[in-house]
């Protein structure tokens, strides 16, 4: 399954989250990994949208696996002040539809 989704970083955030992500704890690579994330990327346009890519076989069950880690609740808590509106930025992720595929 590929999945595509977007968020919005706050335009006054965006060389710290960039900083941060440069910087990505090992333990929360591994858990992305165990959970089935693959070929993950996150793509920034300077005036904030945040597009991610990334490749599983059950995006719904790749999210709740990683729910359950201890350590995406620290990442999404120190996370949560780069992005615009509320909550965890996993839970406000939505696919997008896939209209084309060059294989």
């Amino acid at each position: 399954m590929r999945v595509c989704f977007t968020l919005r970083v706050r335009a006054d955030r965006l060389d710290s989250y960039r900083a941060r992500h440069r910087e990505v704890w090992p333990e929360m690579r591994a858990a992305l990994s165990e959970a089935g994330w693959h070929n993950y990327s996150l793509f920034l346009a300077e005036d904030g949208l945040l597009v991610g890519y990334l490749e599983c076989d059950d995006f719904d069950a790749a999210l709740a696996e990683m729910a359950r880690t201890e350590v995406n609740a620290r990442w999404q808590t120190e996370m949560a002040e780069f992005f615009v509106g509320d909550g965890n930025a996993d839970e406000r992720m939505r696919p997008l539809d896939e209209v084309f595929h060059l294989d």
